[in-house]
């Protein structure tokens, strides 16, 4: 399960109406990694004049395991941009960049995004990711 669902939330959704703020306070109580590496890329995004900014930690199983979970929906993915003002992408199971909105047709979003940057960020370790 990605998300711990408050019974609150759960109706919020079962009405067809999520607060957003709600739902960002979930994923923040459940993925508390991937929350912050999110937050902490968009706060470094924010204070310089670089394109772009990436985690490249190395992180635990667990903490790995939220960065997928976040990353690979949508929904939550879609969130934490839109609240962070931040357009996300994603290499292996541990490395996040993040960038200015609308940089999807920079050239340093293409390289960080590209199939070559993707094998050259491989390795033995990550295998099971």
């Amino acid at each position: 399960m990605s998300l711990d669902v408050s019974p609150t939330l759960l109706a919020q959704a079962r009405e067809g109406r999520v607060d957003q703020a709600d739902f960002l306070a979930t994923v923040r109580d459940s993925l508390p990694y991937a929350y912050q590496v999110v937050a902490g890329l968009s706060t470094e995004l924010a204070a310089g004049d670089d394109e772009f900014t990436t985690d490249n930690t190395t992180p635990s199983d667990e903490q790995r395991a939220q960065l997928l979970r976040a990353l690979a929906s949508n929904a939550i993915r879609g969130s934490l941009e839109d609240h962070f003002g931040v357009k996300l992408a994603f290499v292996n199971c541990h490395r996040v960049g993040a960038f200015r909105p609308g940089a999807e047709d920079s050239d340093a979003y293409r390289e960080f995004t590209s199939l070559h940057n993707q094998i050259r960020n491989q390795s033995p370790e990550l295998r099971s990711c």
